[in-house]
Order: structure tokens, then C-alpha cells, then sequence
């Protein structure tokens, strides 16, 4: 008969448990934590000691721990043994003693229903324990994930910090099913500057940027450094706000639906920043990810270590002493990604062609902000001149705030244009803000109205399966004068806005000189451009299939030559 319970939240937990060094386990009799204890006593690794009493059992736990120098676990069962914890886990907290409390108990939808032996152990005492976590059955490939994370977190919190207690609940619903098998869950390791840290041994390397603030020159150089060490790539979206010599934009490449490009599978990522809205698909094999707060951010679920440290700190160790200089793996990215360049398209009267139009011209002492999801998309299709920061709310990546967010940031620099570009339900839903006094004259919205929450009639959107039945409730169209051309033209020049239109690209290049000129003036401006649902989306699927149109030239070429190719070109009248 096999030793190991079968269930693969158990099977996880002692893999983990070994892997991070705890070994000595005081456990208390009871049904509940029957899986854990059969897991432990038969492997030869774990210390297992017995206590009837659990308000001994921890008692013990704590000077053991204290005397050892190691971190000790405890397992109970349900009812009120857990409650037996409290007064040790409150010294142990105190003091910084790493004790792991496992609490096992059936399934937590029993709590409140009057069930024998089913009481609550949710919410902790706030001076118990450093960290408590719940650890449910696993039946699916998240759930599996998901118990991973949090019982990587819960063992790294014993010892950071100080240390302390961290507590486990874990439910068990299978007391019968046993093997000798144990299989390895994946581990991840908590570094801090002082530690030694790991070598880096692969032939290339890829830094991911989400969200993040301004870049130093300093940690600019740092970036620089590493990427020149490694032979690396820095992989960007328009909110990253790095201009090194390593940035690659891979949007448009992403984008595409006609193939996957094998260079978004990466050996080792370096993770640093926040959330990003770029939805780039990367397949990792290890990630490393960079930040103070020391949090376990498992953002492409292949979360190897967390380096504990400012992102300066680590680029800085890891680019001393120099190397010699591979930019081979930054030009396998460029060449990949210019294959799929989308400034030549003839896109129709969109967001997207707006971007494609004025990214590059935008006055240098400028800053962009950017409404979520289709403004942030389509903007990140193409260049931004260099050096501008871009800003965009994916932090609660909602749509209640972008005015007001721009509105206070051009309030503290009068000396800089601040632009802001977003679609109709995001500007209606934020509209009382540009009603402020406080307003700067340094403000330029571009709103994109197309009358409803255009995402949701986008090109591949699941909700646009139901075509114009989408509108009224899932896109949520006809709000707010459904394309009124005179209500934000009255509200914006009652409140001293300089206000402008446009339907066309005709009308919209009549405006673009006044749109991007870096001329200070005395009050703020408004441009509402009207699109359509068909023009967005079909802009989306042109930039979407540069790789089918790619390979239908190619074959062209085979089929007819360079001649023919060319005789064919001017037959359809296209460049």
C-alpha cells in the first residue's frame, strides 16, 4: 500500500515542504488531517513527533524552533483543535518563531450549516500568524496553479522578514486513496540583495516591462548593461516607458492570427513593472521577477524566484564585470517584428489610424495618456516618438477615471502638453471632471466616439458573434445622445474648451497641425472624432493578418516572379 495521499493539494504541500527545508512536524491525532500525517510519517525526511494536546503541540513547536534554528510545522485535525493554536501562534508571532500550522478540514462549504466538527478558520487573529492561506482540492490545471502560488508564499513568509508563524488551511476530502508515488511541485525561491544570488547560464535573455514609472538614466544604463551582458531583449508595451537601446514593441506580432511566432517562446523572462494592458502572449520557461515588495507575482505562470531588491540593484549585480556585447537575440526580434510592420496599411477611419497618424509627431515635451483595452491596443500598434511617457489605468484597468487621471497630472507641469486619448463610454462616464476649476489649459483630449463600448463589437470579441444584437446590452449603445454631434460640443465650449470635429481623415488631417503643435495656449481642447463599429473593427483584422497577406505575397512571388508580381500589382491599382 502506498504511503502518500492522493490528493494532489497533500502531494503538493509535502513536495514543497521538503524542497524548503522543513522537516520536523508535530502532529495531533483526528480523521481531517489523516492524508497529511500518512504523507509524512513513511518519508524517511520529515522529523515526525506526536502530541495528544494541541495547545501543547505548539508550545513544543516554538522552542523546538527556537533550539533547532529551523522552521517546525504542526498538523491538526477540524473542530476546535485549531483554536488550541492561539495562545503559542500569538508568542510565536511575537517573537518571530517559523511555525507552520496546517489545519486540515473538509470542504468549506460546510461551514455554517451546523455539521459536525465544520467551524470557520477564514479570517485569523491579527497578531496569530503572518500569513494564512486556503488550500482547496485541485481538479483543474488553475487549480493547480492557484495551490501551487499559495503554498510557495505561505512557506516563504516563515522566514521573511524575521520571520514567523504562517498558517495552512487545508481541505481534505480524500481519506482513502494512497500511492508511493510523491511528485514534485514546482518550487519558488525568495532572494534577497545580501543572499547569493543565482548565475544566469542561458545564451539569451528576455526583460519584460509592464506598467511602470519614468526610467532613471541610471537604471536605464543598468537595463542597457544587462541586456548587452546576456545577450538580451527588453519587451515593451507604449506604458513600459523605456527608450534603452534593447526595446522591442512586439504588439503587432502578437496580434496576429494566420501563426504564432516561435520567438515568444523564452528560456529565462525577467519580469519588473505592473500590469500590463498588452496582453502579449509569452510562453516562459522560468521567470524571474524584480521587485521591493518581494511578493510572489506569478503573472505567466512559470514563476521560478523573486529577487526581493530595487530593479537597479539586480541589473547593476548582474551586469558587473562586464562581457562581451550579443545583440544576435535583439535582432532576431526586430527582423520578426518587422515582418509584420503595420504603417503601410491603408487602415480605414479609426483609433487605430489616428495612432498610425500622429504617434510619431506628438510634441516632444508631451505626455499620453490612454483609455484601456481598444485606444490602449490600437496605440500600442505603433510608434510614439521616443522618450514621451504613456500612462494608461491598468492598475484596477477600469474605465471610471482616465480624465480625471490626466486632468491632475497636467495640473502639476504647466509647462507640458498632456494628452489624452479614449473612447465615448470612458469619457461620459469620467465627464463631470472636465468641469473642474482647477482644468489645466495644457490639456488635449482626442475622444473616440463610435457610440458604444467598441470592444465589444471588435473583431474576434466573443460578443461579436451576435453582431447587432451585441449593442444594446453587451456593448451598451445608444447611451449618451448616440452620436450627438452637438452635446459634448455644447458642454465642452460652455466650459472653455476649444472644441473640434471630425468624421472623415479628410477633416481629421485639417486638424492634425493645430492637434500636435507644441504651441502653449490659454485654454484646453477638446477633438471628438466620429468612427464607426465597421471601420474599428475591420482596422483590427488588418492589422491582425499582415501575416496571411505576408504569405500571400510570398506566394505570388513563386507563382508569377518579380515581373509578374509587379504587372499584377499595377493591374489592381496597389503600391
Amino acid at each position: 500500500m502506498g504511503k502518500y495521499s492522493c490528493e494532489r493539494n497533500v502531494q503538493q504541500l509535502v513536495s514543497l515542504m521538503k524542497q524548503h527545508g522543513i522537516k520536523k512536524i508535530i502532529v495531533s491525532p483526528g480523521m481531517k488531517n489523516v492524508p497529511l500525517i500518512s504523507s509524512v510519517q513513511f518519508d524517511s525526511y520529515f522529523e515526525v513527533y506526536s502530541c495528544v494536546d494541541e495547545r501543547s503541540a505548539a508550545y513544543m513547536a516554538c522552542g523546538l524552533a527556537v533550539e533547532s534554528g529551523e522552521p517546525v510545522a504542526l498538523s491538526c485535525t477540524g473542530a476546535t483543535a485549531s483554536r488550541n493554536y492561539i495562545s503559542a501562534l500569538t508568542e510565536a508571532y511575537y517573537r518571530n518563531i517559523p511555525i507552520l500550522a496546517i489545519t486540515s478540514m473538509s470542504h468549506q462549504g460546510e461551514i455554517g450549516h451546523l455539521i459536525p466538527q465544520i467551524i470557520d478558520r477564514n479570517v485569523p487573529l491579527n497578531d496569530m500568524v503572518k500569513e494564512s492561506v486556503q488550500i482547496n482540492p485541485i481538479y483543474t490545471d488553475t487549480d493547480e496553479w492557484d495551490v501551487n502560488v499559495k503554498l510557495n508564499r505561505a512557506i516563504l513568509e516563515l522566514r521573511r522578514n524575521g520571520g514567523g508563524p504562517v498558517h495552512i488551511n487545508l481541505i481534505s476530502t480524500n481519506y482513502t486513496d494512497f500511492t508511493s508515488e510523491l511528485t514534485q511541485a514546482r518550487k519558488i525561491t525568495r532572494y534577497f540583495y545580501e543572499d547569493k544570488l543565482p548565475e544566469i547560464k542561458q545564451p539569451k535573455v528576455a526583460v519584460f516591462i509592464g506598467a511602470h514609472k519614468i526610467f532613471s538614466a541610471e537604471l536605464t544604463k543598468a537595463v542597457d548593461d544587462f541586456c548587452g551582458k546576456y545577450n538580451g531583449v527588453v519587451i515593451c508595451d507604449k506604458t513600459s516607458n523605456y527608450y534603452g537601446g534593447y526595446c522591442i514593441w512586439p504588439s503587432v506580432l502578437n496580434a496576429q492570427v494566420q501563426g504564432r511566432s516561435s520567438i515568444f517562446n523564452i528560456e529565462l523572462l525577467i519580469h519588473i513593472g505592473d500590469v500590463s494592458g498588452s496582453y502579449i502572449g509569452i510562453n516562459a520557461k522560468r521567470v524571474w521577477r524584480i521587485n521591493r515588495d518581494g511578493e510572489l507575482r506569478d503573472t505567466f505562470k512559470s514563476l521560478e524566484a523573486v529577487f526581493e531588491m530595487s530593479e537597479e540593484a539586480f541589473f547593476l549585480h548582474y551586469s558587473s564585470g562586464g562581457g562581451i556585447s550579443d545583440k544576435s537575440y535583439l535582432h532576431e526580434w526586430i527582423n520578426e517584428c518587422e515582418s509584420v510592420n503595420p504603417e503601410s496599411l491603408e487602415l480605414p477611419f479609426s483609433n487605430a489610424w489616428i495612432a498610425q497618424q500622429i504617434g510619431k509627431k506628438l510634441p516632444d515635451n508631451s505626455v499620453l495618456f490612454l483609455g484601456i483595452l481598444n485606444t490602449l491596443r490600437s496605440w500600442d500598434f505603433f510608434d510614439v516618438k521616443k522618450g514621451i511617457p504613456c500612462y494608461s489605468n491598468t492598475g484596477g484597468f477600469g474605465i471610471d477615471g482616465m480624465l480625471s487621471t490626466t486632468i491632475g497630472a497636467a495640473m502639476a507641469d504647466p509647462y507640458k502638453i498632456y494628452y489624452i486619448v479614449l473612447g465615448d463610454l470612458s469619457f461620459f462616464y469620467d465627464m463631470n471632471s472636465i468641469g473642474n476649476r482647477h482644468t489645466p489649459p495644457n490639456l488635449r483630449i482626442i475622444l473616440i466616439n463610435n457610440g458604444k463600448g467598441i470592444e465589444f463589437r471588435n473583431y474576434r470579441h466573443p460578443a461579436e458573434n451576435f453582431g447587432a444584437e451585441a449593442d444594446p446590452y453587451m456593448a451598451a449603445a445608444g447611451h449618451f445622445g448616440d452620436q450627438s454631434p452637438e452635446l459634448v460640443k455644447h458642454y465642452a465650449a460652455d466650459l472653455g474648451f476649444r472644441y473640434y470635429t471630425a468624421s472623415t481623415k479628410e477633416e481629421f488631417l485639417q486638424l492634425e497641425g493645430m492637434l500636435v503643435s507644441p504651441d502653449k495656449t490659454d485654454s484646453p481642447a477638446l477633438i471628438e472624432i466620429f468612427t464607426t463599429t465597421e471601420d474599428e473593427s475591420k482596422a483590427l483584422e488588418l492589422i491582425s493578418n499582415i501575416y496571411k497577406d505576408k504569405s500571400i505575397k510570398q506566394m505570388a512571388k513563386r507563382l508569377l516572379g518579380e515581373n509578374g508580381t509587379k504587372n499584377l500589382k499595377k493591374i489592381l491599382g496597389r503600391n
